[in-house]
């Protein structure tokens, strides 16, 4: 156990397509999207910890053809979230603009603001809970690393059980506290430019992501 806990720590707090899928609905969608993907990526988690006591874990991880149709559907989800990302961007600046030349016009007066993004790949739990179920990684987690920890002598499904509850209260705390701080600083991550740079980048990101995971051995 003292050896597992700075292991998960660590596995936890790297950055990854989960904080930047976090960043990007705490910028479209505020507090409750950030918060909300938070959950729905330990609800993935907690999917898989099932998975994994029913022995479904290890049948995918012996199987080579099953292990790369979830890596491509896991690499294709998140090109398809940061592409939809870069689009609500893009559409997002598309309707500024004409709100100023309405603006200049005026003929924007007594109009409703028009919403901040696009929302993108369905509700922010969703997301946070297919990124998780679609990463293949998950399952080498739970095939390579947690039977490491656990004890010849005690029951296997016990033990990967406690170890992946206590994985995922950490990632649970963590991502909690990421969400909160970056919808916090939301108010400053919401100016125009500032927006635009980061809900850009993280969509390449999540693209950056996507396609590291297609293209890896």
């Amino acid at each position: 156990m003292l050896t597992f806990l700075p292991v998960a720590g660590l596995l936890v707090i790297t950055p990854g397509p989960d904080m930047a899928l976090i960043t990007k609905n705490a910028l479209t969608r505020g507090r409750q999207g950030a918060l909300a993907t938070a959950l729905g990526i330990e609800s993935g988690l907690l999917v898989w910890t099932a998975a994994s006591v029913l022995g479904i874990t290890a049948v995918i991880r012996a199987s080579e053809t099953a292990f790369t149709v979830l890596r491509y559907a896991g690499a294709a989800y998140l090109v398809y979230l940061g592409v939809s990302a870069l689009l609500a961007l893009r559409a997002a600046g598309e309707r500024a603009g004409k709100e100023k030349e309405k603006d200049k016009e005026g003929e924007g007066e007594g109009e409703p603001p028009a919403p901040r993004g696009l929302p993108a790949a369905g509700s922010p739990f969703r997301q946070g809970l297919l990124s998780n179920i679609f990463n293949p990684k998950i399952v080498l987690f739970f095939t390579s690393l947690i039977p490491q920890f656990v004890s010849p002598d005690g029951s296997y499904v016990a033990q990967t059980a406690l170890l992946a509850g206590i994985f995922m209260v950490m990632g649970l705390l963590w991502l909690v506290t990421y969400a909160w701080f970056t919808s916090a600083a939301s108010a400053f991550l919401r100016r125009p430019r500032v927006n635009k740079v980061i809900g850009a980048a993280t969509g390449c990101v999540l693209i950056g992501f996507g396609a590291a995971l297609a293209i890896e051995p």
